[in-house]
């Protein structure tokens, strides 16, 4: 069962990301895939806002990993600068991100096919963005109760 929800605006990315956080909770993982430019970020701002995460979420291109302090704690990494290296995996494994996953929720960037392992439930979010910068958001339960989740989101 997959969800797909049409999105107009990076203020909607936002606000549907501050709803996704309401059925998100400590040791998920949720694993983000869309081209350049398509608001995986933005997607995060709004599930850090949803979670109440203290301080700014900005993109971790360049530092790879951030974690956000909050009642429910954001570590949000990003995989991107990853992809080129000759074992991307072992880099996923140095950055130690299954360290804090049963404390927090975690949201990979680009990390497809790289983090998966973290967790053998996780939820794939898969955003694209139109000619008209609409986006599409389609969201992939991967085992334990994500679909149960997903079906309270679109209620």
């Amino acid at each position: 069962m997959t969800t797909e929800v049409k999105l107009a605006t990076v203020e909607d990315t936002q606000a549907f990301g501050r709803r996704l956080a309401g059925v998100l909770r400590r040791g998920d993982l949720v694993l983000l895939t869309g081209p350049l430019g398509a608001g995986k970020t933005a997607l995060v701002q709004g599930i850090g806002a949803g979670l109440g995460v203290e301080g700014a979420v900005t993109s971790p291109t360049f530092v790879i990993a951030r974690v956000h302090r909050g009642p429910v704690p954001l570590v949000h990494a990003d995989a991107y600068r990853l992809g080129d290296r000759p074992d991307p995996r072992a880099e996923i494994d140095d950055l130690d991100l299954d360290a804090s996953a049963e404390d927090a929720v975690t949201v990979v960037e680009w990390g497809a096919g790289l983090v998966e392992q973290l967790n053998d439930e996780y939820l794939q979010v898969r955003i694209d963005r139109l000619d008209d910068d609409t986006r599409t958001v389609e969201l992939v339960p991967h085992g334990g109760d994500w679909a149960i989740r997903l079906h309270e989101l679109e209620s």
